[in-house]
């Protein structure tokens, strides 16, 4: 009898560490992300603000057929596996067939092929589907999608940005704008829907124990509105902030990791060609003489960043053309363009007519990632177009404001930017003309005077073979530069810092985020096992790892032992 006593103590023991081990790991753990803005929409794919931190903070609940990690893309997520048909120009992709919906229905190949429809109908701002003829279901798990001919941003451009929609869900969604309900949230991501607060700026996210990569290594993710990251960090209420870049080594030397961004994402003038002389190439032409892009450097990013490419896509894409125009600062050049357009000068001012040159430059606080930055650039382009006799009335409002306005045309200049110029060069296409069955951008300048431009760049859309797509896009960069339909100013070098100790390892896309989005915020980096592989490997390797044996499994073995020893 002492004998079974002395097993029963052990066991009681032994499940009592288990036990205790069990609610240890089942006690939560909290990653907070710090941002100045705060408010970027509902995080559902209508709803959610058309800039890169919107679509971010959607990311972690919708999932795409594929996805980007730190060094390769495309990756499966959704799709297992694809291949491209050429003779019927058509995408096949085989979807996992574990991954569920938050609500726990089966995610299959009718939910893709109805996103496709859906979309088709209501137009989604990251993706125009234009180049999309239909899409079927071919069997539960595999989706054939049929293109209206050979599309090279493919992969990237739907594969790996089109968030997919759960059609018992959303098929009786007549305006996707509008709809705020629960469905709204219901995705196939790694994390559900908690909570939003527009008014405080707040997000709150929890983990999807039934991913099918596996749950994430966090339970709950935060966004936290605070005027200063930085601090916020140093103070431990956050994870992870963006710094400000002469703070680099201080943080360092505090135990934080730094992570400094490509130079991905670009300040650009916006211009009103509708206006004159704003539609004339040589005045366009006179204002980058005018401007002094160094200065700008300088002075806005004290030094931290570079020149941007007047051809849009930033140098360190390898898509860069080596031979983009250039406009060295030559403001004597500047004056005699604009002289050549029928201006006189008169006391400093070009006169016209009688009317002094004059034009309104919209600015904000636009920042990389969404950041709020002081705006200094509103200041810079007033003295520097000043010193070439054009006046400037500076208005100074939010982003989303500048952003309608600009939308709306109701403006002559304004100073914005946006991510992306390191992905597929698509963004040239993107960023200069109106794409058909696409909602209006605040970053597109909607031009199409140019037939050379529009030829250029409807071939690097097409164009499948990977060396002759290349000059494409070196030609389109080009005559880009030659007719600036926007100049861009600068692209700032963004740090962002995060806590070690929180145990999530942060790191900037390869090529951005889905479309090129230049946040070091991939959700990948909250999944444990499966970033980068293929989704069978990712479970097969979970449960190789798993660590935790089952507590009513080692009960029953306790017992049964000790019954053994009492009737022996």
């Amino acid at each position: 009898m002492t004998n079974v006593k002395q097993i029963l103590i052990a066991a009681s023991i032994i499940c009592l560490c288990i036990s205790t081990s069990v609610i240890s790991a089942a006690s939560e753990k909290e990653i907070r992300i710090a941002d100045k803005a705060g408010d970027w929409g509902y995080p559902s794919p209508y709803l959610a603000y058309a800039r890169g931190p919107g679509y971010v903070r959607m990311q972690f609940i919708f999932d795409t057929l594929v996805w980007k990690n730190e060094t390769n893309g495309p990756i499966p997520l959704l799709a297992e596996n694809w291949e491209y048909l050429k003779d019927e120009d058509a995408y096949v992709f085989n979807l996992v067939e574990n991954a569920k919906w938050h609500d726990g229905t089966p995610i299959t190949a009718s939910d893709v092929a109805f996103t496709i429809r859906y979309m088709k109908g209501h137009p989604y701002g990251w993706v125009v589907l234009d180049r999309v003829d239909r899409a079927e279901a071919v069997d539960k798990y595999t989706v054939k999608i049929y293109m209206s001919g050979p599309y090279a941003p493919f992969m990237e451009d739907i594969g790996g940005t089109m968030p997919i929609l759960p059609e018992h869900i959303w098929k009786d969604v007549e305006n996707p704008m509008d709809y705020v309900e629960p469905g709204a949230f219901v995705g196939s991501g790694p994390f559900k829907y908690a909570d939003f607060s527009k008014e405080h700026g707040t997000y709150k996210y929890e983990a999807f124990d039934e991913y099918y990569l596996g749950k994430p290594i966090i339970d709950q993710l935060i966004y936290v509105k605070t005027g200063d990251p930085q601090m916020a960090l140093q103070r431990g209420e956050v994870d992870l902030a963006s710094i400000k870049s002469e703070m680099v080594d201080a943080m360092k030397e505090k135990g934080f990791i730094v992570i400094a961004g490509p130079h991905y994402w670009n300040k650009k003038l916006m211009i009103n060609h509708n206006k004159q002389p704003l539609d004339n190439i040589v005045f366009r032409q006179a204002l980058a003489y005018a401007i002094n892009q160094s200065e700008f450097v300088d002075k806005s990013l004290r030094g931290y960043g570079k020149p941007a490419s007047y051809g849009l896509i930033s140098s360190e894409s390898v898509w860069a053309s080596p031979n983009v125009p250039d406009y060295p600062y030559n403001p004597e050049k500047a004056k005699e363009l604009i002289e050549s357009l029928g201006y006189e000068w008169d006391n400093g001012v070009f006169i016209k007519d009688k009317k002094p040159l004059k034009l309104q430059v919209l600015v904000s606080m636009i920042g990389v990632g969404g950041q709020p930055a002081p705006d200094r650039d509103g200041e810079i382009l007033n003295d520097q177009l000043e010193k070439v006799g054009i006046q400037v009335e500076l208005t100074s409002l939010d982003t989303k404001m500048v952003d309608k306005k600009v939308i709306n045309r109701d403006f002559d200049l304004a100073i914005s930017g946006h991510g992306g110029i390191g992905a597929d060069p698509k963004i040239l296409y993107e960023k200069t003309i109106q794409v058909p069955g696409s909602k209006p951008s605040p970053n597109t300048a909607r031009y199409n005077k140019s037939e050379e431009l529009n030829e250029c760049l409807d071939g690097l859309m097409h164009e499948m073979d990977a060396s002759k797509r290349l000059e494409a896009v070196h030609e389109a960069q080009n005559i880009y530069a030659r007719e600036l339909p926007a100049i861009s100013l600068y692209c700032p070098t963004w740090y962002y810092a995060y806590n070690p100790d929180a145990g999530v390892e942060w790191f900037y896309t390869t090529g951005g985020i889905a479309k090129g989005i230049p946040i070091p915020q991939n959700k990948l980096a909250l999944i444990g096992a499966g970033a980068g592989e293929s989704t069978t490997a990712a479970m097969q390797k979970e449960q190789q790892e798993s660590p935790i044996i089952s507590f009513s499994v080692v009960m029953a073995i306790l017992i049964l032992v000790a019954f053994y020893l009492k009737r022996h």
